[in-house]
């Protein structure tokens, strides 16, 4: 997996942050209450493809994919 540097391409916040308060003259806030997506946190995409991968060991049939003495299906 290549690094990539995570740039967000929302609003920013013209306020402090405490405890997800939104502010009525923030532009990031009235985005928000109109139904905007939140901004995914930096570990969300490792943890989906952490899941993805052990979906994929938990489908794989060594016996239909004839796997030799050592299955090296994911090893990469």
């Amino acid at each position: 997996m290549a690094w990539t540097k995570k740039t967000s391409n929302t609003t920013k916040h013209n306020h402090q942050l405490v405890f997800g308060r939104r502010e009525a003259d923030c532009p990031r806030c009235a985005e928000l209450n109109a139904g905007a997506p939140a901004v995914k946190g930096w570990g969300a995409d490792r943890k989906q493809e952490e899941r993805n991968l052990a979906q994929a060991i938990r489908n794989h049939n060594c016996a239909e994919r004839r796997c030799g003495p050592v299955c090296t299906a994911f090893d990469w």
